[in-house]
């Protein structure tokens, strides 16, 4: 089965997002939650992830964006999904990471 990490970086000040809360979600249902570590963080998420559609959400409370949401599908068992942002103030991006 597949699993699951993230890493918030805080491109306004230049570092890690420390302890932003995370929570993974699939089908309705929260399957774990967290908050980011010294090094913007969560190493492991989810675990034993099925295939499926699943989100992120990232409680940011940012000035404009509240949370952010990040929907991805797994494909592939037993794979590694990383699944990072790069934050800014009015501005946010993602990419599947290694």
């Amino acid at each position: 089965m597949s699993t699951l990490s993230t890493h918030v970086l805080d491109a306004e000040a230049g570092r890690p997002a420390v302890g932003v809360p995370v929570r993974l979600e699939h089908e309705g249902r929260v399957l774990a939650e967290d908050r980011t570590d010294d090094d913007g963080r969560v190493r492991a998420l989810g675990a034993d992830l099925p295939v499926g559609v699943y989100r992120i959400v990232f409680e940011v409370d940012g000035p404009f964006y509240p949370e952010v949401v990040v929907a991805f599908r797994v494909t592939e068992p037993g794979a590694h999904y990383h699944v990072p942002i790069l934050l800014s103030p009015f501005a946010f991006t993602t990419y599947r990471g290694s």
